[in-house]
């Protein structure tokens, strides 16, 4: 017999395409709802709609348009999308909102080659994007009418007819007017369209390489490549300065080789702007040379880009060529001698600092030559406006530099460290230099915490280099405690004065407790907020300073804020107890009296924060082994989640489950089980004894009453990360009692609660005060009854339910009309599913 041909199936919609098509398609009820919609929105008798409602009625054309039916039945199918656009044109005053979603729908719908053209047919599109549209009327004025215009247009630019349309009907000269509008999300968003609008010329129109001859390019690039250089070759400011941000637009969204044909014909009248005075675009023109060198069409060249890059370098004022400098310096395929330069323009300010704090220089200075004449930062640094804001945007560079996991260049660490503490002891007022530079800039400085603090920033991001943060006192802790750490790593690694190094650190941390203790007694809450935070973070450094802190006041201050009126302060103080309870509490000889008070505090603070931070050091000290034996884990635990199970934060119950989880991973892994957490075993293995025994060390702690309740909280991640810990109980507990044989008993008393218990569970947080006392038969404590709950309990269907996505209610496009309608008033208030 002869083999039939095989048929080739078409491609497989991905998973997402195919699940976008049937969430965004026209069902039957969304058409029978939108002329309703449409006559509505249309009519000025009628209350406004809300814009939100509007803009997600844009979304959801969008979505259809993308993912839904081919393109022409969308409008053919739905002839009042075309009657409501005809209706808002003839009203004689249509408000700006409606108006402005009228172009922006119109817009989406042109996106399509054949719904443009129907559109063209009804002869709609040209009164509204047209000369004889909004245009020419006073809605004009209105932003949000000229942001819905260039809105319109970029959504319908997707195919020839569209751009044809508008360069045919003077629309280019429209957006390059609205490149200065006063708005500036207009302005941008015209910048944006013409962007897109010269990209869809050129990669639609030519079939071969682009030259610099006009007659090679597309008729609508021609038109917008004129405007660019006319407005480059301009008296106007505000125009060159349009031009180079369209450009810096351009340069780097497209990385396309004729982007390179077009830098060509302007590249000399950019150039010129380097050395002529009167023009102010030298920022952005920084920012275009940044953006084409992170293209690849020019950092792979060799010729005239990088001698302007050079030359923008030498000529841009320090802080104009900051961010170019800096830009260049995180580009891997920069030429070295142009890092180097871009180096030297970040160095250079620091460097002045340096000199100008001593005569003659201390310390080698950081720069053996400029970029640029040392007198201009010399002049900036003199003045007081100038001052703060270059030694501000340097400093910042800087710290952007040193966080990067590869330093392209090497820094002059040395002479950086002592530039910082320079600018340091400037603020501070404690530097008397004797240069005339010195002394203006000290008295620049004195007390300015914006230096302060950047230089702090650079200190710490510093320490963290070298390897070998609010207000000023809060970074100078981190600061101080990354170089304390360095200072530690010293005396480990210096093998010829061991005890020196060690001396040094012990005189570091007794100088550090006992500013200190002065800090945790300051009037101002952040101050003593933050020391506590920088007291936290020296405890992992324990061995080094425990010796200064138990000869400090600081154990002691820190206890006293653990009843501090600020919430804060108590949260963070509980959580630096907490781990000097690692110090200081937890020794054999000393009875542990911090746990109560902290049971306290999780029992009867008023303020969320400093209880979450209670469960959170819980959590920890049940995570390192800390609470004792397993009989005192247990009541330990027990203690904690009676107390969390009746907290009104969410937080804290969801913390108590994770402290829950952890006590049952590590009572499973105590009594043999060989994995843990939650991996199911073989019964080969896995001791029915030890099964039971950990079955009702969880009854006696009352674990099980937590997370059943749990599963009805009404917060849904404390009632996920229940279901997620019963699931995992389960499969430690099964298959040694089968499912089946679980199912089996449920004519028995107990089996029948736990069939009333599945019941209750399934009406989620409605059932959130369910009775947990046995009034129902339900016995939280009993090992039998809780087994065959684990094993009877859909678990699955309650983890499905706890997860899925509201989406298909929030979301849905037929509750979107509805509350439309029910804004406007025409439909009864309960048809609407409003959210």
């Amino acid at each position: 017999s002869r083999r039939l041909p095989r048929l080739r199936r078409p491609p497989r919609e991905s998973w997402f395409i195919a699940r976008a098509r049937r969430r965004f398609a026209m069902t039957r009820e969304c058409s029978l709802l939108l002329p309703r919609v449409c006559a509505a929105l249309a009519d000025p008798r009628q209350p406004g709609s809300d814009d939100t409602c509007l803009e997600k009625l844009l979304d959801w054309f969008r979505d259809l348009t993308e993912f839904g039916e081919c393109p022409p039945p969308l409008v053919q199918d739905n002839p009042c999308l075309t009657e409501f656009i005809t209706s808002v044109l003839a009203l004689p005053e249509p408000s700006p909102s409606i108006l402005s979603f009228t172009l922006r729908l119109a817009g989406i719908l042109a996106a399509s080659e054949n719904r443009f053209q129907h559109l063209q047919q009804e002869k709609l599109l040209v009164r509204l994007f047209g000369r004889d549209g909004p245009l020419n009327s006073a809605l004009w004025e209105d932003a949000s009418v000229r942001s819905g215009w260039v809105e319109g247009v970029h959504s319908m630019m997707h195919h020839q007819p569209a751009l044809c349309f508008l360069c045919d009907g003077g629309g280019i000269d429209v957006i390059f007017t609205l490149q200065g509008d006063p708005s500036l999300f207009v302005a941008s968003a015209a910048s944006q369209l013409l962007v897109h609008m010269l990209t869809l010329s050129v990669e639609s129109e030519t079939t071969k390489p682009l030259s610099t001859k006009d007659c090679d390019w597309p008729a609508c690039a021609q038109m917008i490549i004129k405007r660019i250089e006319d407005s480059l070759q301009s008296s106007s400011s505000s125009h060159i300065e349009q031009s180079l941000k369209l450009l810096t637009s351009l340069f780097g969204s497209c990385r396309a080789t004729w982007t390179e044909v077009l830098w060509l014909g302007i590249a000399k009248q950019i150039e010129s702007f380097l050395t002529e005075e009167t023009v102010q675009a030298q920022q952005m023109l920084a920012n275009l040379l940044l953006s084409m060198a992170w293209s690849p069409v020019f950092y792979d060249t060799e010729g005239s880009f990088w001698t302007l890059v050079t030359s923008a370098l030498e000529h841009l004022t320090p802080v104009q060529a900051g961010p170019l400098a800096v830009g260049l310096l995180r580009l891997y395929k920069c030429p070295q001698d142009v890092r180097i330069q871009a180096l030297t323009v970040l160095l250079q300010p620091m460097d002045c600092i340096l000199r100008a704090a001593s005569q003659p220089l201390e310390y080698a200075g950081l720069l053996d030559e400029s970029v640029s004449d040392p007198a201009t930062v010399e002049s900036l640094l003199s003045s007081r406006s100038s001052c703060v804001s270059l030694l501000c945007q340097t400093l910042a560079h800087l710290e952007e530099l040193l966080s990067l996991i590869h330093l392209p260049v090497d820094l002059p660490y040395t002479s950086l460290l002592h530039s910082l503490m320079t600018i340091l002891q400037f603020c501070n007022g404690f530097l008397s230099p004797a240069s005339p530079l010195g002394s203006t800039i000290s008295r620049i400085l004195i007390n300015c915490f914006r230096v302060q603090r950047s230089a702090l920033d650079v200190l710490a991001a510093l320490s963290e280099r070298k390897g070998e943060l609010i207000f000023v006192l809060k970074k100078t802790f981190q600061a101080t405690s990354k170089w304390l750490v360095r200072l530690q790593e010293l005396s480990c690694s210096n093998s010829l004065l061991p005890s020196m190094s060690i001396q040094a650190c012990h005189l570091a941390f007794t100088d550090v407790f006992l500013v200190l203790q002065k800090r945790l007694c300051s009037p101002c809450w952040e101050i003593r907020d933050s020391s506590l935070e920088f007291l936290t973070a020296l405890i992992k450094y324990q061995d080094e300073f425990r010796q200064s802190l138990l000869s400090s006041e600081v154990l002691r201050l820190t206890e006293n804020l653990l009843e501090d009126p600020e919430s804060y302060v108590r949260a963070s103080a509980v959580t630096a107890v907490g781990h000097l309870a690692f110090i200081t509490y937890f020794a054999p000889e000393s009875p542990n009296q911090v746990e109560l008070h902290l049971q306290e505090i999780l029992s009867t603070d008023p303020e969320g924060f400093p209880r979450r931070a209670v469960i959170s050091i819980f959590t920890k000290w049940l995570r390192q082994g800390c609470t004792g034996q397993l009989e005192d884990t247990e009541r330990f635990v027990s203690r904690v989640i009676q107390t969390v199970e009746h907290d009104l934060d969410w937080e804290v119950r969801l913390g108590g489950l994770e402290l829950i989880e952890i006590f049952c991973s590590q009572t499973i892994c105590q009594l043999g089980l060989p994995e843990c957490p939650y991996a199911p075993v073989s019964s080969a293995v896995t001791s029915s004894i030890h099964q039971n025994e950990s079955l009702h060390i969880f009854c006696r702690a009352k674990v099980f009453n937590f997370l059943f309740q749990s599963l009805c909280d009404c917060d849904k991640p404390v009632g996920q990360r229940a279901c997620d810990i019963l699931l995992g109980l389960r499969c430690n507990f099964y298959p040694v009692s089968t499912l089946k044989d679980s199912q089996g008993a449920e004519d028995s008393r107990a089996g029948r609660s736990i069939a009333w218990l599945q019941r209750t569970l399934r009406q989620g947080s409605l059932a959130q005060n369910f009775p947990t006392d046995g009034g129902n038969g339900v016995d939280f404590q009993d090992p039998e009854s809780m087994l065959l709950a684990l094993g009877t309990i859909d678990l699955e269907e309650l983890h499905d339910e706890l997860n899925k996505s509201s989406d298909h209610v929030e979301k849905s496009p037929q509750s979107l009309l509805q509350d439309i309608l029910a804004t406007v008033g025409t439909i009864e208030e309960n048809e609407a599913d409003c959210y």
